[in-house]
């Protein structure tokens, strides 16, 4: 157990920020599925700067690696063209 307020702060402040990046993590992932599983191409056009966007907020936080993000941005707008 931690025995300096700072670092009961530090705990206090690090789980809050797991929670905020958890819950950004996934709702980026269920958008590049609903993305992927979408088969009109008008709503995923729609859809693809939105989900780029995100992709790109979390490689910018460092939540997850720059290149996984190109790599998934890639391989959607691949998806998106294709239809």
């Amino acid at each position: 157990m931690a025995h300096h307020k700072s670092a009961l702060k530090r705990i206090r402040s690090d789980e809050k920020k797991r929670d905020r990046n958890r819950y950004q993590h996934k709702t980026a992932r269920n958008a590049v599925r609903n993305l992927r599983d979408s088969t009109d191409a008008k709503e995923a056009s729609a859809l693809l700067p939105v989900v780029s966007a995100m992709l790109d907020k979390l490689a910018k936080r460092n939540i997850i690696h720059k290149n996984k993000a190109a790599n998934l941005k890639s391989s959607l707008t691949k998806h998106v063209g294709s239809l």
